[in-house]
Order: structure tokens, then C-alpha cells, then sequence
């Protein structure tokens, strides 16, 4: 199975959460809480990836990454945001330099 195909499954499973018991789904609990809790989740998984990336503990940053990439996925979901909308942006990337990309975007 290729890594986008598991992205995708994971995200089928958490949009099938949407709308389910909170007291037995966790992602179903992430959903009711709001979008605020949601983001609040990623933000403290943002932080425990970059404390094991900075203490070089490989086997805790793939779990802790592993962890953000699912609460990424929720807040996603939350959005709206399915992942080829990101993977379609990620591709029309590829090739071009960060720094030129950057310089390309227009202003928020």
C-alpha cells in the first residue's frame, strides 16, 4: 500500500467518525469538542514531534509524528480539506525551488 493510500484510509476512517459517540470513538471526541480543541491537539503533538526530533530519539519522533499526522488529518476533516486538495498542491510544487515559491505566493 503506498503511503498517500494510507493517508487516505486513515482519512476515510476519521470522516466515518464524523457525527459518532464520543464516548467510545476517540476521533468522534475530537469532532464534538470543536475545531479549536481540534487544533489545540495538534499544536501539543506539533510540540511533542519537535522535543524527540531535538532529542534524537528516532523511534519516539516516527510515533510522535505518527500522532500529528492523524490529529492533522482530523483538523482536515473538520475543514473540509480532503488530501488531494493538499497533494494537489504539494505537486504543483515539485520542481520549483522553496525560496522561489515563496517569493510567487500572493499576500494573505
Amino acid at each position: 500500500m503506498s503511503n498517500s493510500a494510507i493517508l487516505d484510509d486513515l482519512y476515510a476512517t476519521i470522516l466515518s467518525r464524523k457525527g459518532g459517540d464520543p464516548e467510545s470513538s476517540h476521533t468522534a471526541r475530537l469532532f464534538h469538542r470543536g475545531r479549536a480543541k481540534i487544533a489545540q491537539k495538534l499544536g501539543e503533538e506539533a510540540v511533542e514531534t519537535v522535543i524527540e526530533a531535538i532529542a534524537d530519539n528516532r523511534e519516539k519522533l516516527a510515533s510522535e509524528s505518527a500522532d500529528l499526522l492523524y490529529h492533522l488529518l482530523v483538523l482536515w476533516a473538520d475543514a473540509g480539506v480532503q488530501p488531494g486538495d493538499v497533494y494537489a498542491i504539494l505537486s504543483a510544487r515539485q520542481g520549483i525551488s522553496g525560496i522561489d515559491e515563496k517569493k510567487n505566493r500572493k499576500p494573505a
